[in-house]
């Protein structure tokens, strides 16, 4: 499919295989991806690991000053801060029970917007996040909604941090998803919602593939492609 440049914004809920399903469309498109969850995730390590965030999820005012010299990068699809590579890292538990609180604050939020616009401001880019659609960029051509049921958003991330060689515990993981919807849907800034004008897909049943298939056939409709990919 040959595309004009573009902008596809994919916002949802934690655990609807975000990240997997925009790396995948953007390696079939020939689209550059962008992770801003792991924008935000490498955040959260850098405060974590500075003592900037503490077990009550306060953080410092300091945080603020430091984040003009934070040094977030993607080489060849893995997140680096500075030139150490953080990628499993930042998937951990550890993260991703305090990643809400920082990502709640406006400019941490206005930092990571600020890397995003510079990465996207050259080529084609596909982008998943949670307010990627209707705060980081609201004229994208093609917004998509992502969700699935509870059950299922908790297996996969129970199942994705056993792989990663984790012991995690099944119910741990349910209340820690409830905490990061509440969160995500109720801050003041830039809270998760679908946007007006976004597609929903609904992958509790579906396939990686078959998610796939659908957003070209949508792309395609959105654009008025119809040759086939």
């Amino acid at each position: 499919m040959k595309l004009p440049k573009i902008t596809i914004a994919i916002d949802g809920y934690s655990s609807t295989g975000k990240s997997s399903f925009a790396k995948l469309l953007a390696k079939e498109l020939g689209l550059l991806y962008l992770d801003s969850g792991a924008l935000y995730r490498g955040v959260t390590l850098f405060a974590q690991e500075a003592g900037y965030i503490d077990a009550e999820n306060h953080i410092s005012e300091a945080l603020k000053e430091k984040l003009a010299s934070l040094e977030l990068k993607f080489l060849q699809g893995k997140l680096y801060i500075g030139e150490r590579c953080v990628e499993d890292e930042i998937r951990s538990m550890k993260v991703s029970s305090q990643v809400s609180p920082i990502a709640a604050v406006a400019y941490i939020r206005h930092y990571v917007d600020d890397c995003l616009h510079c990465l996207a401001a050259e080529e084609s880019v596909i982008m998943d996040g949670r307010d990627i659609g209707t705060t980081v960029f609201p004229n994208a051509q093609v917004k998509i909604f992502m969700t699935a049921s509870e059950e299922v958003r908790v297996r996969r991330r129970y199942d994705e941090l056993l792989a990663k060689g984790s012991n995690p515990d099944f119910e741990e993981v349910r209340e820690n998803l409830r905490q990061r919807d509440y969160i995500d849907s109720h801050r003041e800034t830039s809270p998760l919602s679908q946007a007006s004008d976004a597609f929903v897909l609904d992958n509790s049943e579906m396939t990686l593939k078959e998610e796939v298939e659908w957003a070209k056939g949508l792309i395609r409709g959105k654009l008025g492609i119809y040759e086939e990919c």
